[in-house]
């Protein structure tokens, strides 16, 4: 059955719809993706025998879920579940298949072509569940190298209705919940809720709250964080997609009663007595001296006591930038834990710490500073997780002593 051509229309469908509704850039943008995956998938077409119907059903419902996000608007759980998670899981399984679509130019018969399809199948399973657990972080507990690096010394997991260290901060923290395809306002409501539940000092929202569809819905996300109402701290700094729609993201949490910190700071009083949480606008450029400006500043001393700081910054990566001594908890999300990865199999490894070792989950030290990376609460970017589940977790911090 042909493949291509049917698919190389498709393209043109969704480039001339991109085009009518949000101009020749955008539809640039998605000719190049859509032709990419266009292409692998024609390889891989041939090599997968008895599935040509399927393949050719998926591929038109991959442009279409494509061609959906061009529409503002959240969809309703059927389009969901019919159209964008086959959809995201076939376009998974296909820039997986990458290294098997190159094999097949050459002239013996290509192995296990149905893995890479058969593992974005797989991938659909963690994206719609959060992992829940109780994370015990006793810092300044081990020594930690002048490079930033993984510290599993200082935490622990374990269920998420054990029991708590008297002198711990009791934090939620929500991060890349990313409402559209795979969070639903009832799905991120319900996390909310539990959040509100677990009864903590802090809620602390560290951005990347909207996908495109979404990007326009202050009502929707709103909605959504409505549970956290009921909580009396609750703290929110932007992330980079949250510079899409700046306006939508501060009504929703001006709605719900989230205080935005944007290079800005509050100090709280907790069961384990005072904190000071800052939250820090995302920059793509300058971070170092941004850092510097924000964190450099001297720290709360309610009484005239230093107190331990918690900082909000989206972006793990930065943490390299922090000025040393200036935060005793960095509070990060972004990367979604890595995404693909081998956690779901108890193997701590992931495309982005273990390939290129920047943080992406769990704790990491430098110095006297730590960094608590949040596998995040939905995800957005590559379809599926893949292996990578996503977190909602208890974090009960215990730390040393204010510096």
């Amino acid at each position: 059955m042909e493949f291509f051509f049917p698919s190389l229309v498709g393209v043109g469908l969704v480039a001339g719809f991109a085009s009518w509704v949000r101009g020749v850039r955008v539809a640039a943008a998605l000719s190049v993706v859509t032709g990419v995956q266009v292409g692998i998938a024609s390889l891989m077409h041939p090599v997968i025998p008895g599935f040509e119907l399927l393949f050719l059903a998926l591929e038109g419902l991959t442009l279409l879920s494509i061609a959906s996000l061009l529409v503002p608007g959240l969809r309703p759980t059927w389009w969901r579940v019919l159209v964008d998670w086959p959809a995201s899981a076939f376009l998974a399984g296909t820039m997986l298949s990458l290294p098997w679509a190159a094999l097949t130019v050459l002239p013996w018969d290509v192995p296990a072509p149905w893995l890479p399809y058969a593992l974005g199948v797989m991938g659909l399973i963690p994206s719609l569940y959060t992992r829940r657990e109780a994370v015990t972080l006793t810092l300044g507990a081990a020594p930690a190298g002048p490079e930033v690096a993984k510290h599993r010394a200082e935490a622990s997991r374990g269920p998420v209705d054990g029991d708590a260290p008297a002198d711990a901060v009791r934090i939620v923290q929500i991060t890349d919940p990313h409402l559209g395809t795979f969070m639903s306002v009832e799905r991120l409501a319900a996390i909310c809720q539990r959040a509100v539940d677990a009864d903590p000092d802090l809620i602390l929202l560290t951005g990347d709250y909207l996908t495109v569809p979404t990007n326009h819905d202050a009502r929707a996300l709103a909605d959504a964080l409505a549970p956290l109402r009921a909580h009396p701290h609750v703290y929110a700094c932007p992330g980079n997609h949250d510079h899409e729609a700046p306006a939508t993201v501060q009504r929703a949490l001006a709605a719900v009663g989230a205080r935005l910190l944007v290079d800005a700071s509050v100090v709280v009083q907790t069961r384990a007595g005072p904190v000071e949480v800052v939250g820090v606008e995302h920059r793509w450029r300058d971070g170092a001296r941004h850092l510097q400006q924000v964190l450099g500043k001297p720290r709360a001393r309610p009484d005239g006591v230093s107190v331990p700081r918690v900082v909000m910054l989206h972006d793990p990566f930065r943490f390299e930038d922090v000025p040393e001594g200036s935060a005793d908890l960095v509070l990060s999300g972004h990367t979604h834990g890595g995404q693909v990865g081998l956690l779901s199999l108890g193997v701590d490894w992931t495309v982005v710490s273990g390939l290129l070792g920047r943080p992406d989950h769990g704790l990491w030290a430098r110095g006297r500073d730590r960094l608590y990376v949040h596998r995040g609460t939905g995800h957005y970017g590559f379809p599926v997780r893949l292996g990578v589940p996503a977190e909602e977790s208890v974090l009960h911090v215990r730390f040393a002593g204010a510096r």
